[in-house]
């Protein structure tokens, strides 16, 4: 069929009822825009009437977005259908006015079928109503926030998800690409015809082809299945993502019927507690991030440019894998993560049949889980970054055996049909034993108030002790997640999680390193993934990982920042109230290696050198303000420090500095005099900090093994803002609307060193074929929506997108703040040569 993209002039206005109708008129308010879109983030945030911290404080809601399309004469008897990617949540279709078709599920895939209710020869209207309402525990977004496309063909086609392509069996010399094509006759008559595959490599050279002719009847569905066979295969993998791609024709005396494509890799997954996990029979230790679905100051909007510039900064900060959290990856990103070499975890719900909150998906679990686990398949199938599904996450119910029983409904539904990949669940131990717990709690501080030695477990996920005692904890949500280690290591858990635990290829387990080689002996068959852990511990969890066969990876909360659970990172100080959100107006979870709009945080740097990917040493500093309690890596929250050396306090100040580093020594050097040389690893590993007098200048780091130099990094203080730097990510960028540009804003002195503590407004016009899309920063508690044309700098930094209209032509962005000269940049838009992203129309 062909698919065509129907993102463009859709009108988007809050749901009212049929009554307010008479009053209010019909798509009155309405403003049009470009698909993917984002309703819940134009709907702006407040204290009260949200969704409070769970969901960044904005405000749920219900929305109605309508487009007009025309439908010519020629379409009569030809199947026409709406392909909606994703739709959050509770998604109504009407076509001219008639109900059309529903999905429940905010992020799988659904097609409409809409011939029924066509008018030919004349133009149309499609409606989609969707809302979102205290159902989710993190920012949810809402609307139509993946793209759309419309499928036109013939009455005899390639269902929408009906090309498949699997290995089964490779070698050096051969490779055989079983392909599978699902072909429906909705005509009234026998059709034969000539189903034509063929195969082309990266570079577009033809490698195999078959031919078969094929018969279907009336309103019958027929599978082809073919082989073709590739010599010499170029597999696929992390650091060589190679690709092939698939076609087939369906062809009959009149000419081609209908076409169908899709891209594919050559790879093998395989997984046991001695070797590990194997990519193509060599070991793979899963250097992994979580990361939740939206897109920072472009809210839940899933465009192509930003879902691959995520995949391309997390693999440049050292991530080799990708976890979703806690719902399907979008198609894009997916595209991305084939496209650059990242592995992926795709996950499918974040509750079965117990809810966690007033109106979440599990009121409708039990009639659609079906629905989305299929559509969850067909997606993910023909995607080679795809190597686990994980049937769900931190599921209440996973420690009973109705739970188990669930589990294992979910694993065999996926496994009918893809056997080719792994099946896994992020199990957490501590909510497998929730109604225990406060009897757990209170035996272990009556027997610490009798003198009893406690468990130990001083630290996020440390190792309880073997006498078995419970946590010492008191309640308070900080204490909780001390003990969470030793609660997860209670013999307790290993019995509630022991069934859920078996219908699984590789056990997750989040926050569970207490169990890792607890249950070596007792499960020697067991392999498990740290599939949701803090980042802070990563120095303990990657020694774990390195050291034994039977873990296969860490996957840190999280490798990239997210609106919604606001201020679970944050680190917190005397006379701060320790809780899991963050008062209004905290937006963002502040725990990510990376912040939302993309910028390194210092615990990524931290992570790349546990990782063994980093050998220069890395310089951060603890904000002096908070010198006389320094806060140290805990939870979800690094130190609070940032890599700067421009500070607005008097010389001599002491400030706390710290390195990261795999060598045995630093010295710190001010101002080219040594102030201190220090051990590295004393209280952490790969570690090394000071207390210095602060003076402005040079601060070095220098890192030693065994008495020589092994590398070193500074920092400058920044004389006063002096210029407004502009630096976008491309020069370049194509037409479609499912492209981005990403313009960085800095506060510059006149040697060009960025300037952290002069923050000022920033204001931006632009002027050519695209549109200020989102313009932000990533700081963590703020009123400053992204939708506005001015926002207040960051550390000296201010990120603008620019989205194009479809048009080409020359983008000139003018920026301005007071006190500095006005900046300028242009951007060329048109026809890009090689770019990596999905930008034009495909078959289907």
């Amino acid at each position: 069929m062909i698919r065509e993209p129907f993102n463009d002039g859709w009108r988007v206005t809050g749901r009212t009822s049929i009554f307010e109708l008479f009053t209010a008129g019909d798509g009155a308010g309405s403003v049009t825009v470009t698909l993917p879109h984002d309703a819940m983030l134009a709907g702006g945030r407040s204290a009260e009437g949200s969704g409070g911290s769970h969901t960044g404080y904005h405000r749920p809601g219900a929305w109605r977005y309508d487009k007009e399309f025309e439908v010519p004469a020629s379409w009569a008897g030809k199947r026409v259908s709406i392909e909606f990617e994703g739709v959050y949540r509770d998604a109504m279709v009407y076509v001219n006015d008639v109900f059309a078709g529903q999905w429940a599920g905010g992020y799988s895939t659904f097609h409409i079928a809409a011939d029924p209710y066509l008018r030919y020869g004349q133009t149309n209207t499609v409606r989609v109503e969707a809302q979102a309402y205290k159902d989710s525990r993190w920012y949810s977004g809402g609307g139509i926030h993946r793209p759309v496309h419309l499928l036109v063909g013939d009455l005899l086609h390639v269902t929408p998800t009906g090309l498949r392509v699997s290995t089964p069996q490779i070698d050096d010399a051969l490779a055989v690409a079983a392909v599978a094509t699902e072909v429906v006759n909705e005509g009234t008559g026998t059709r034969t015809v000539e189903v034509l595959l063929e195969v082309r490599d990266g570079d577009g050279e033809v490698v195999a082809t078959d031919h078969a002719p094929l018969t279907v009847l009336a309103g019958e569905r027929a599978i082809v299945r073919r082989r073709a066979y590739i010599r010499h295969p170029a597999l696929w993998s992390v650091e060589e993502p190679n690709l092939y791609t698939a076609t087939v024709r369906l062809t009959d005396a009149g000419g081609q019927v209908d076409e169908a494509r899709t891209t594919f890799g050559i790879r093998s997954v395989s997984v046991d507690p001695i070797r590990g996990l194997r990519i193509n029979g060599a070991t793979v230790k899963l250097r992994g991030a979580c990361v939740h679905h939206d897109n920072g100051p472009l809210g839940s909007a899933a465009i192509a440019r930003a879902e691959e510039r995520r995949v391309r900064l997390l693999k440049d900060a050292g991530f080799n894998a990708i976890r979703s959290a806690h719902n399907p990856l979008s198609k894009a990103m997916l595209e991305a993560c084939d496209r650059l070499g990242m592995l992926v975890m795709d996950e499918t719900f974040d509750m079965w049949t117990v809810s966690k909150t007033d109106d979440d998906y599990a009121r409708r679990f039990p009639q659609w889980w079906e629905r989305d686990v299929d559509a969850l398949v067909a997606k993910d199938f023909n995607h080679p970054s795809v190597i686990f599904y994980s049937i769900g996450n931190e599921i209440l119910e996973a420690g009973t055996p109705h739970g188990a029983r669930w589990g294992r409904l979910l694993a065999e539904r996926i496994r009918t049909q893809d056997p080719t990949r792994l099946v896994t669940n992020a199990l957490n131990g501590m909510m497998a034993i929730m109604d225990q717990i406060p009897a757990l709690m209170a035996q272990a501080n009556g027997a610490q108030g009798n003198g009893a030695q406690g468990n130990g477990a001083q630290a996020n996920g440390a190792q309880a002790p073997a006498n078995g005692d419970g946590p010492a904890v008191e309640g308070g949500f900080n204490d909780l997640l001390d003990g969470m280690g030793a609660l997860t290591a209670l013999p307790e858990v290993g019995e509630r999680i022991a069934e859920s635990a078996a219908v699984l290829d590789v056990v997750g387990l989040n926050y569970g390193d207490s169990r890792y080689l607890a249950d070596r002996e007792t499960y020697p068959n067991r392999v498990v993934v740290g599939s949701e852990t803090f980042p802070t511990l990563i120095d303990r969890y990657w020694k774990l990982v390195t050291e034994h066969g039977h873990i296969i990876g860490d996957f840190t909360w999280t490798g990239w920042d997210y609106l919604g659970e606001s201020g679970i990172g944050r680190p917190t100080y005397p006379g701060e109230g320790p809780s899991f959100g963050a008062p209004y107006p905290w937006l963002t979870a502040s725990t990510g290696d990376l912040d939302i709009t993309g910028r390194r945080r210092p615990v990524s740097y931290y992570r790349e050198t546990v990782y063994g990917l980093r050998r220069t040493p890395y310089l951060a500093v603890q904000r002096p303000e908070h010198r006389e309690h320094p806060f140290r890596p805990k939870g979800w929250a690094w130190s609070d420090s940032i890599a700067g050396w421009t500070w607005d306090i008097p010389a001599g100040t002491p400030v706390i500095v710290e390195a990261y580093t795999d060598a045995d020594e630093i010295e710190f050097v001010l101002n080219g005099t040594s102030a201190a040389r220090v051990p590295v690893g004393t209280d952490k590993a790969y570690l090394a900090t000071a207390e210095l007098p602060y003076q402005p200048g040079t601060l070095e780091a220098v890192a030693y093994r065994a008495g020589a130099e092994t590398g070193r990094c500074h920092l400058l203080t920044a004389g006063a803002a002096a210029r407004l730097q502009l630096t976008p990510d491309r020069p370049h960028i194509g037409a479609d609307p499912q492209d981005l540009a990403y313009l960085d804003i800095h506060l510059v002195d006149e040697q060009a060193t960025i300037n952290p503590i002069s923050d000022r407004t920033v204001t931006v016009d632009l002027d050519g074929p695209a549109t200020l899309q989102a313009l932000g920063t990533a700081r963590p508690s703020t009123e400053e929506p992204f939708h506005a044309t001015s926002c207040t700098t960051y550390e000296g930094h201010a990120l603008a997108v620019l989205r194009p209209t479809g048009a080409e032509g020359t983008v000139t962005v003018t920026v301005r703040a007071d006190g500095l000269p006005t900046a300028t940049v242009s951007i060329e838009v048109g026809t890009v040569s090689g770019t990596a992203t999905r930008y034009e129309p495909a078959r289907s």
